[in-house]
């Protein structure tokens, strides 16, 4: 029986207009009037996930940056897993030789140095990686984003890493480059960072010890839990971890193949509610 059920934000529970779809939403608010507890688990920071879930009236705990911080469903910070000021310095400094556009994800903002040129290289990258996306769509979100001031422009980064109140959770680097991307992904790995992807587009470096399904096992481990009677949804690299200690995986119908390998079972695309379909599955099957 599954009591637990955690959810991805991008290519998961969003579609492409990166909404909550009604079907979903109603899945959801059932799973919670039935006891199940659900947790959403983003690589996205909080305030990115709760933009999104709050104009879907969601509220739950959520797991943000790929497993570096979890929030309660009020707000306040759990837990935390950041990199080393020296440990985010040096992945910034390989990321500016590499001449790739970053940002860096803290516990006070995101911050990028290019931010002037963001929304073009935003839109550009998404679009050539997702063909079938609207580029006006795509620029509205990314202006939408930077207006809400989810991303703050700076114009020294060693200013940032002298902070002595900021933990850094994450950086995050986009590129419609493939061969670059993994390039990148190659040399940084060993390197006291853990590296995944959340798209084909991006590479997003963490603490070594920080994953999504680690954040996941500390929240149902709090809750006196079991990962057995837990549920993992989602569609891309970064959610490894998380199907990896569950006892249900599910991959959403858009995932790349290897992740639907990977997992016990696959539901329908996050642009046909692969969600709801996923959890109301399950809760009829607990029903029975």
């Amino acid at each position: 029986m599954i009591k637990t059920i955690a959810i991805d934000m991008d290519g998961t529970l969003l579609n492409k207009m990166q909404k909550v779809s009604e079907e979903n939403k109603h899945a959801i608010q059932k799973a919670q009037s039935e006891g199940v507890e659900v947790i959403i688990a983003t690589g996205r920071s909080y305030v990115e996930a709760r933009f999104a879930l709050d104009e879907a009236g969601i509220v739950c705990p959520v797991i943000c940056v790929n497993g570096a911080a979890l929030f309660t469903e009020d707000g306040n910070i759990a837990a935390s897993n950041p990199m080393s000021a020296a440990t985010a310095k040096m992945v910034a400094g390989f990321l500016e030789e590499q001449g790739t556009y970053f940002e860096i994800y803290t516990s006070q903002g995101i911050y990028s140095k290019d931010y002037e040129n963001a929304i073009s290289v935003l839109v550009d990258v998404f679009v050539t990686a997702n063909p079938d996306i609207d580029p006006e769509n795509m620029r509205k979100y990314a202006e939408e984003r930077l207006q809400l001031g989810q991303v703050t422009s700076i114009s020294d980064y060693s200013e940032l890493f002298s902070r002595s109140n900021e933990e850094y959770y994450k950086i995050l680097s986009f590129s419609k480059d493939l061969n670059l991307l993994n390039e990148i992904a190659s040399k940084l790995k060993g390197q006291g960072v853990t590296v995944t992807s959340s798209g084909r587009e991006n590479v997003e470096i963490m603490s070594e010890t920080a994953q999504k399904g680690t954040a996941l096992e500390t929240y149902v481990n709090g809750k006196s839990g079991s990962m057995q009677e837990t549920m993992a949804i989602g569609d891309n690299y970064n959610d490894v971890s998380m199907f990896e200690r569950v006892g249900l995986s599910v991959a959403m119908g858009n995932a790349p193949l290897e992740i639907k390998k990977l997992c016990d079972e696959v539901t329908g695309k996050n642009d046909e509610s692969g969600v709801a379909e996923a959890i109301l599955k399950v809760l009829k099957q607990s029903a029975y």
